[in-house]
């Protein structure tokens, strides 16, 4: 199995986003345990690193006052608390960023701004959980058993890159996580079909990966990460949200 060279690691970016990312005093992993290990990328093929992209703007300062514009979209509490929060501290530098809502089964990508460009429903995880198997990242499609297949929670840095097939958001290289368009999967997944109805309860299904919808990858996702790095927030769905994400429960001015 190939395996990526350490340099190109998704947790290594380098240039003005290395600069950025020191803002920020959260690490650019989620809750993997364990040692990394050099992927194979799930729902997918073996994987090449992303390339290193450079940030675009300058660093925003705290601003308690400001909040994230979900325009006439209604998200869940949480994934409001997080986006909120995620722009007023000042953690996302600048950057565009994405807040994964597991338990709703639902994505929102921001731009740099706050803005909202988009959101979808999004295929995850087949099995519960917010806790990364440790070395799953190396490991076959076919040894990893149904309880281990979990979109884990925790913020990430993101990066466009590259897999055999096509271009994918690579969340945590290292664990093989990434965002991209919905891929035909197992027979009998019906990935389509789930990712066209309502319910959550209907999108549980992938190795981990996060499937959204290829006209929405390409016109929303691809959009906005295309020439920059972004951060990623996957909201828990086991754990308390302020476990994943300790800094929220001090706000934005602290």
């Amino acid at each position: 199995m190939p395996r990526r060279s350490p340099s190109t690691s998704a947790r290594n970016l380098i240039g003005p986003i290395g600069l950025l990312l020191m803002v920020a005093t959260w690490p650019t992993h989620g809750l993997a345990a364990g040692a990394a290990a050099s992927p194979l990328a799930r729902d997918e093929s073996k994987p090449a690193g992303p390339a290193p992209a450079e940030a675009v703007g300058n660093v925003p300062t705290k601003d308690p006052h400001r909040r994230a514009n979900f325009l006439n979209e209604t998200p869940s509490p949480d994934a409001r608390r997080v986006a909120d929060w995620a722009f007023s501290s000042g953690d996302t530098g600048g950057l565009p960023f994405v807040v994964i809502d597991k338990v709703g089964a639902r994505v929102f990508v921001f731009d740099g701004a706050g803005m909202l460009r988009g959101t979808s429903m999004a295929l995850l995880g087949f099995a519960r959980g917010d806790v990364t198997v440790p070395g799953i990242g190396s490991r076959t499609l076919a040894s990893i058993r149904p309880d281990e297949r979990i979109t884990p929670a925790g913020r990430f840095v993101a990066a466009l890159g590259r897999d055999l097939q096509q271009d994918i958001l690579w969340i945590d290289y290292d664990a093989a996580i990434s965002l991209h368009r919905v891929v035909k999967g197992n027979v009998g997944d019906h990935r389509r079909e789930r990712l066209a109805t309502t319910s959550p309860l209907d999108k549980r299904i992938s190795y981990g990966c996060i499937n959204v919808p290829a006209e929405f990858y390409e016109s929303v996702v691809l959009r906005v990460f295309t020439g920059t790095s972004g951060i990623v927030y996957i909201l828990p769905e086991q754990r308390r949200l302020e476990d994943v994400f300790p800094q929220i429960a001090r706000g934005p001015g602290r």
